[in-house]
C-alpha cells in the first residue's frame, strides 16, 4: 500500500468513526435514560427496544424551518455550528486506537487535543454574539467562563501522565504504560474527566446551557440541522473525552490478557464504559449552580491537579 493510499485509508476510517460512534452514544443516552428514568417513548419508536427513536430525532430536525433571527450577523450564525463540531474530528484524528491504528501520529498529541478542543468554546460564543440576542450573548459569556476554569485543572493532570511517561505523544504514553499507573494516576484521572464534563457543558456542569431553565443558552436562536449539529458537536466531545481518558489513563489498547491483536476492542470498551457514566451521571445528578461550578474548578480541582503533578514527581525521582 502506498503512503499516500495508507494516508487515505486511515483518514476514512477516522471520519467514518467520526460519523458513526457519536450517533451510537446518543441512541445509548436515549434508551438508558428511558430504563433508568422509566421514559416510555424512546423504547417504543419504530417497534423493537424503540431501534428508530435516533432516525425520528433526524427526521424531527430535518424538517424544522432553519431560521434566522433578522438582527443577527448572518454568516457568523451559520458558521458557528461547524466551528464547534468539526475541533472533535481533528482531534480524533490524533487518537491512537491500536497498535498502528491512529489517523496521524502527532509528537504533541496530548497538548495537541486539549488545545483543538478548546476551540470548540468559539463555536458557542460565536453563536451567543451573532443571535442578536442578549441571552444567547450571556448563554455564550457563560460558557467561555467555564472554559477557562476548566482547561487549566485538565491540562494539568494531563502534564501529571505526560511526566510520568516522558513524552507528550499520546502513542509513547500508551507504549510507556504500566498497570501500576492506574492507582498512581486515579486522582488527575478524576480531575480529567470532571473537567472535561465540564468543559463539553454536560451534567451536572450544564448551567451555561440548561434546556430547561435558559433555554439552552447561547442556541436559543438555532433550529433545524443546525441546531443538530451542536447537538451532535456535543456527542461527539464525548466519544473524544471518553478516549483521551481511556488512552491517558486507563492503557489505551492494553488489555488485563494481552493485545494479541485485539488492542482496539479494549480501546472502543474502556470508551464505551466511560460514555455510560458520562450518561449515568446526567440522569443521577441536579446541575450545579454557576458559582458551585466556578468553585468546584478553582477550590478543588486545582489543587488536586497540582497535587498529582507533585506525587508525579516524587515517584519519578525515587525510581530513577
Amino acid at each position: 500500500m502506498t503512503d499516500a493510499l495508507d494516508v487515505a485509508v486511515r483518514l476514512l476510517l477516522v471520519f467514518v468513526a467520526f460519523l458513526v460512534l457519536p450517533l451510537v452514544v446518543g441512541q445509548t443516552e436515549h434508551k438508558v435514560m428511558a430504563h433508568m428514568q422509566g421514559r416510555l417513548g424512546p423504547m417504543y419508536a419504530g417497534g423493537f427496544h424503540g431501534w428508530a427513536q435516533l432516525v425520528a430525532d433526524g427526521v424531527k430536525f430535518a424538517q424544522k424551518e432553519d431560521i434566522v433571527p433578522k438582527d443577527a450577523d448572518r454568516r457568523v450564525f451559520q458558521l458557528a455550528p461547524a466551528v464547534a463540531l468539526l475541533p472533535y474530528l481533528l482531534v480524533l484524528v490524533a487518537i491512537p486506537v491500536a497498535p498502528g491504528s491512529v489517523g496521524a501520529v502527532v509528537d504533541a498529541g496530548v497538548f495537541f487535543a486539549l488545545a483543538v478542543m478548546g476551540v470548540g468554546v468559539l463555536g458557542s460564543l460565536m453563536a451567543g454574539w451573532a443571535s442578536a440576542n442578549k441571552f444567547s450573548l450571556l448563554g455564550g459569556l457563560r460558557t467561555a467562563a467555564q472554559l477557562l476554569a476548566y482547561e487549566l485543572p485538565m491540562l494539568l493532570a494531563a502534564a501529571s501522565v505526560a511526566m510520568a511517561a516522558g513524552t507528550v505523544s499520546l502513542t509513547g504514553v500508551l507504549d510507556a504504560f504500566a498497570w501500576w499507573w492506574v492507582p498512581w494516576q486515579i486522582v488527575g484521572a478524576l480531575v480529567f474527566f470532571v473537567a472535561g464534563l465540564a468543559e463539553l457543558q454536560r451534567p451536572p456542569f450544564d448551567m451555561p446551557v440548561a434546556d430547561s431553565e435558559i433555554i439552552f443558552g447561547a442556541y436559543t436562536e438555532y433550529t433545524g440541522l443546525r441546531f443538530a449539529l451542536f447537538l451532535l458537536a456535543e456527542y461527539a466531545g464525548i466519544v473524544v473525552l471518553c478516549a483521551l481518558t481511556t488512552v491517558l489513563f486507563l492503557g489505551g489498547w492494553h488489555g488485563p490478557w494481552g493485545e494479541d491483536g485485539l488492542g482496539w476492542l479494549w480501546t472502543l470498551l474502556k470508551t464505551a464504559v466511560l460514555a455510560f457514566v458520562v450518561i449515568w451521571l446526567r440522569v443521577s445528578y441536579p446541575r450545579l449552580r454557576e458559582d458551585q461550578l466556578q468553585k468546584l474548578a478553582w477550590t478543588t480541582l486545582v489543587p488536586l491537579a497540582l497535587a498529582q503533578i507533585a506525587l508525579t514527581g516524587i515517584v519519578k525521582v525515587a525510581i530513577s
